[in-house]
């Protein structure tokens, strides 16, 4: 989606870019069919949520840490009242023994048609 990086080592932190649902290497989003004018024709924001967690699971194994080593994350939601529920629900599953700190915001759009964006910082 741009020239950055998707992980950055410094020190013994590695901190992980922005990071949405869509399946590495392809243009699917995962819980989103939309039609050839970019209309709506599914959504699933649950799916969407798995995939984050998947990406962020992928990129922080390859630059060496793991989910249990996460201290900070960032959440970003297109539409806090539809979904924050629904996101804190699938969070309790995928944190309940690591605790980060966290800071959730609602954001007017995301760079594609993705509902949510995820960063996080953890250790290596």
């Amino acid at each position: 989606m741009g020239l950055y990086p998707m992980t950055r080592k410094v020190g013994n932190l590695i901190f992980v870019s922005g990071m949405g649902p869509r399946e590495a290497g392809t243009d699917n989003i995962p819980g989103l069919q939309l039609d050839k004018h970019g209309n709506y024709i599914s959504f699933d924001f649950e799916a969407q949520v798995h995939s984050v967690f998947k990406n962020v699971k992928t990129a922080l194994e390859e630059a060496g840490s793991n989910w249990n080593k996460i201290v900070d994350v960032t959440i970003f939601l297109v539409n806090m009242k539809r979904d924050f529920h629904t996101f804190n629900k699938i969070y309790a599953q995928y944190f309940s023994e690591a605790q980060p700190c966290r800071t959730t915001v609602e954001v007017q759009s995301l760079p594609s048609a993705i509902a949510i964006e995820i960063k996080v910082i953890a250790e290596v």
